[in-house]
């Protein structure tokens, strides 16, 4: 049995407004290393936030008597001038809310601490940022604090300004800022954070271990202005690009993984790990029409000539196609996923490697429509987790338990309509639990819907949450404690705010004037407590892989510095006829011609030749409705791999023990397929991954196993011989006259300045 979620959190629905984009959201970290005592003790001097009169409200479910609110630690948080419920590519939306227009993020909201007597103090206020009344230069909108590790300074995001008059716009951007002064009787200091992308959207912010600041932006990924906006892979609606790395002290920026449709709310682990919600939606594009005047571009450059071409060539069609082995079904993806990857942007992945049919199991259709032992539903007795999340809607703001590391909570909710708001779930997600092991659990109750899940170090647990059972105009959202009812489920306790915070604002739409008096939407919280500095995971090259360059005598940093000059990684996989045990949506039944066979015994087989690498090419421009350019698959092109005429393009052979290696393009999407011989794809992959400069990426078969193979065997272990040919290739090629000399194969180590 399913644990199917409530209609309301099932209904996801599609709008036909030619528009859409991102996700990100949340407060990341969490910390401040003052003595309790310090924190308890002042303040005196601040004065509790004004209350007023409520917001009117949808109607209310019925709660349970609320207990007094005992949260131990500070908590900082923002709140906003609510919106007419969640409009599309508002602030709080899933996706496309890094809009900084006032429409999208009104103008009101300030930065807040509440001290653990429920003490109130307005920080971005008593910094000379915010205003009330009519919103003008100094207006404010503000999100998603994260606490740095030392609990004595947070970053954050904030828009300053508003239309002085009607008609006007204010230009501002999101921009990240850093805030110290958090104890009380400190004076608070706001400074801009310094050289981060300064004509961009940066939001989402969080500490690494090493006190980088990594966050979200619409920053082209390569820095090129002619390529912003990139478009999402749904309506072609701007997005942000990925997860970006800067170092505040030198400047040092580089986008960690490209994500065609958005990456949002990075959290770091107590791993170590790089955690964040990614919108997976690699399909064909659905604005194709020529009413929209879709065509591809030559090339990415600013000059590229505008084809008359709209031809896209991965994944499957969205009505459905043709092949040599019979009909192939129609495929669409939507779906929020969680992430993970080390903070240098290395092994980027899925949670612990989790797929759709761990995720996603209650219907998946089958590639081939007439190869019989396909299977559009998975055999849940191979997986631990029973409750679906169901296409067109994902899990938000995902926030690691500081008492039982590798266990996250996380909002369950649809893609529209729901202001990011619904249950509350928990995902169990340690690095030593692999995907077929992992479970999602509901553990809110019905009546309400929560947002910001926030598990406290205390063991208590805090959320905004409004009791209306839809998000729609009106409702309040409030930071309320958590307690449990007597099944054991989280239910709304009192406010952390009292009566709540009011202000009244009015600014220009920019064509109209509008106003609002009221009680303020209370969201991300974080809590304000030191906590220790996880380490940085590095990815290590597992033991097969390193036994063929000690074999081939390769020094491995040699061959990382070689691909980091050229901004390559190497990508290498085992056996690509095997496949996990429970992904049964795509052929399992496989054969490299003369080489290796996997299968379980049962349907069709199929012979596999090619591996063909896809690389996310922002190349499809629209003349009639947005600028910018949305991503293609298109094959990839790189230098390093030898020639290989007998594939389609972008592809390398399928060693006979089946094993592929390649040099990859870094720093831009990937995907890939494997092909039978006259280059007809087979198995296709239908996510994007990003691979840093210098990395060497392996995978032990196609979508890696968790535990066993669909033969029922182990992951393999082999030294793969596809890796063993390229070296050799790399050892003896010129690299067009590049650096690295000549070297006859077998004829030692290549090492740096040789």
């Amino acid at each position: 049995m399913t644990d199917p979620l409530p209609p309301v959190l099932r209904r996801g629905f599609r709008t036909g407004l030619g528009l859409a984009a991102v996700v990100f959201l949340s407060a990341c970290g969490v910390q401040l290393p003052v003595s309790q005592a310090e924190l308890a003790q002042a303040a005196s001097d601040v004065p509790a936030a004004s209350t007023a009169a409520a917001v009117p409200r949808a109607t209310a479910a019925a709660a349970p008597t609320p207990k007094a609110v005992t949260v131990q630690n500070p908590i900082l948080f923002v709140t906003q001038v609510p919106l007419n419920g969640d409009p599309f590519a508002s602030r709080i939306s899933t996706f496309a809310n890094h809009f900084p227009q006032i429409e999208s993020a009104p103008r009101g909201g300030d930065l807040m601490i509440r001290y653990p007597d429920g003490t109130l103090r307005n920080l971005t206020r008593e910094a000379g940022f915010g205003m009330d009344g009519q919103q003008g230069a100094n207006a404010i909108a503000v999100r998603e604090p994260a606490v740095h590790w030392s609990g004595t300074r947070a970053v954050f995001s904030m828009v300053v300004g508003a239309p002085a008059r009607q008609y006007n716009d204010s230009n501002g951007k999101w921009q990240l800022y850093e805030v110290s002064g958090l104890a009380r009787g400190e004076t608070v200091r706001i400074t801009k954070v310094p050289h981060q992308p300064t004509g961009y959207n940066n939001i989402s912010p969080v500490y690494a271990s090493d006190d980088r600041i990594l966050f979200t932006s619409d920053r082209p990924r390569n820095g090129q202005a002619h390529l912003y906006p990139q478009l999402d892979e749904y309506e072609s609606t701007p997005t942000v690009t990925g997860i970006f790395s800067l170092d505040p002290a030198t400047g040092a920026l580089r986008v960690l993984n490209h994500a065609p449709s958005g990456a949002f709310s990075p959290t770091i682990d107590s791993y170590g790990r790089v955690v964040f919600t990614r919108w997976d939606h690699l399909q064909r594009d659905q604005q194709t029409s020529p009413a929209n005047g879709a065509s591809n571009f030559a090339s990415e450059a600013a000059n590229a000539a505008r084809l008359p071409d709209r031809s896209e060539s991965f994944p499957e069609s969205r009505e459905g196609m043709n092949s040599p082995y019979g009909r192939v079904n129609a495929f669409t993806y939507n779906l929020f996923t969680p992430w993970q990857m080390n903070q240098d942007g290395t092994e980027e992945l899925s949670l612990n490697h989790i797929g759709r049919h761990e995720l996603s199991f209650n219907y998946l259709p089958r590639s081939f429509t007439g190869d019989g032992a396909l299977a559009d539903l998975v055999n849940t007795s191979l997986i631990a987790n029973r409750t679906a999340v169901e296409i067109d809607s994902g899990l938000f703001n995902l926030r690691e338990d500081p008492r039982r590391p590798g266990d996250f909570y996380a909002i369950h909710a649809n893609e529209f309509g729901e202001g990011m708001s619904g249950l509350i779930v928990r995902i169990t997600g340690a690095p030593t639990t692999t995907a077929d092991k992992m479970t999602i659990t509901r553990v809110s109750a019905n009546g309400g819907l929560y947002r910001n899940p926030l598990p406290l170090s205390s063991g208590q647990f805090v959320a905004s949450y409004t009791p209306s059972s839809r998000f729609q105009a009106g409702i309040e959202l409030r930071l309320r404690q958590l307690e449990t009812d007597g099944s054991g489920r989280l239910v709304a306790g009192d406010p952390l705010t009292g009566a709540g915070i009011s202000k009244s604002v009015s600014w220009w739409s920019p064509d109209n004037r509008r106003s609002y008096s009221g009680l303020l939407w209370e969201l991300e919280p974080v809590e304000v407590v030191a906590r220790p500095r996880p380490p940085a995971p590095t990815g290590q090259l597992p033991a097969p892989e390193r036994a063929v360059l000690t074999e081939e005598q390769v020094n491995e940093q040699s061959l990382r510095e070689w691909m980091k000059a050229r901004d390559l990684a190497l990508v290498v996989v085992r056996n690509q006829t095997s496949r996990d045990i429970a992904d049964r949506q795509q052929p399992f039944n496989l054969e490299v011609p003369g080489g290796v066979k996997t299968s379980s015994g049962n349907g069709r087989l199929y012979s596999i030749s090619h591996f063909q690498i896809f690389q996310g090419n922002q190349v499809r421009g629209y003349t009639s409705f947005e600028r910018g350019r949305r991503v293609l698959a298109q094959p990839m092109s790189v230098q390093g791999n030898p020639a290989y005429p007998a594939g389609p393009p972008g592809s390398v052979a399928i060693a006979r023990d089946g094993s592929s290696a390649a040099f990859v393009p870094a720093s831009q999407a990937l995907t890939w397929q494997t092909t039978d011989t006259d280059g007809e794809p087979i198995v296709r992959e239908r996510v994007w991954v990003t691979m840093q400069p210098g990395e060497i990426r392996t995978c032990t078969g196609c979508h890696g196993e968790n535990s066993r193979n669909q033969s029922g065997n182990s992951p393999s272990q082999a030294r793969p011989e596809a890796l063993r040919q390229l070296l050799r290739h790399w050892k003896q090629a010129d690299d067009g006259g590049a650096s690295m000399p000549r070297r006859r194969n077998g004829s030692g180590p290549l090492a740096p300045g040789r």
